[in-house]
């Protein structure tokens, strides 16, 4: 099967499966900084695991928007892009793909670095880290990235090494719906992929921003499960970007991504 046939089930399986994982795991406990399960050293990776995904995916840094950041993607010269997805072993690589609204954020972040400059960064459901990276590049003062696959958490580690930065702490734990964690900043991208999961995002980060007075940055190319939710009434358009040639055949036509600012209003039950 040929890797358009495995994008096409990633895409339908984060609307399908990862949805109901995200809604039915209970969030970890609090602070997040001291007690999040995470990784925080190469050495802490299963070689095994480590030797396969080694194996499996492409180092890149062509064909999106961040050439500065170098990543572990599946790519037409790996295996998997030829082989049946049921033969991966690790459940489905979301992460190995570089989809658009991180890489907006990443962008975003890169060219822009006083938004992170000397803050706490919540990169929520991270997939490969590039925005986890991005904000670690420009200046953070610490930086959690979260994602609830454990591949991803040891993809990320491998996508530190590859541009020469010490792995941020990384959860594994959901912590949608969670007490509303302490950051100055949090970022998300293409999360917004099914009702019921965009409604618990809507009142997590609304509690986190009226709670701690956090900024929210969201990345989305325009999914039409993104613009149709009720979250679309209350985002300011921050900057769009043309995605590239690669970018927008990986992604069925989608030309470009953009990031959003999250203002909602004081209402508590939007």
């Amino acid at each position: 099967m040929a890797f358009h046939g495995w994008k096409w089930l990633l895409l339908l399986g984060r609307q399908n499966t990862l949805a109901k994982v995200w809604r039915s795991r209970r969030a970890g406990p609090s602070p997040l900084w001291r007690r999040c399960c995470h990784w925080s050293t190469g050495k802490s990776l299963d070689p095994e695991v480590r030797a396969f995904l080694e194996e499996n995916t492409e180092v890149t840094n062509s064909g999106h928007l961040t050439p500065e950041i170098r990543l572990r993607l599946l790519t037409p010269h790996c295996r998997f892009w030829r082989e049946k997805p049921d033969l991966w072993p690790y459940g489905d690589p979301f992460w190995a793909i570089y989809w658009p609204g991180g890489q907006a954020l990443s962008r975003y972040i890169l060219d822009n670095p006083h938004v992170v400059k000397g803050r706490s960064v919540l990169d929520l459901g991270s997939g490969c880290g590039a925005t986890a990276i991005a904000a670690v590049m420009s200046g953070a003062s610490q930086v959690l990235a979260n994602d609830i696959d454990p591949i991803a958490g040891m993809a990320m580690i491998l996508n530190c090494e590859l541009n020469h930065l010490n792995p941020f702490p990384i959860t594994i734990k959901n912590i949608i719906n969670s007490e509303a964690g302490n950051w100055d900043l949090i970022v998300l991208g293409d999360m917004f992929y099914d009702e019921q999961l965009a409604d618990g995002l809507h009142h997590w980060l609304q509690k986190c921003i009226r709670t701690h007075q956090t900024e929210v940055l969201i990345g989305d190319p325009g999914r039409h499960q993104f613009l149709s939710h009720s979250i679309r009434s209350q985002l300011h358009k921050v900057i769009e970007y043309s995605l590239p040639e690669h970018t927008r055949q990986e992604n069925y036509g989608l030309t470009s991504s953009i990031v959003w600012s999250y203002q909602p209003s004081n209402s508590l039950d939007n």
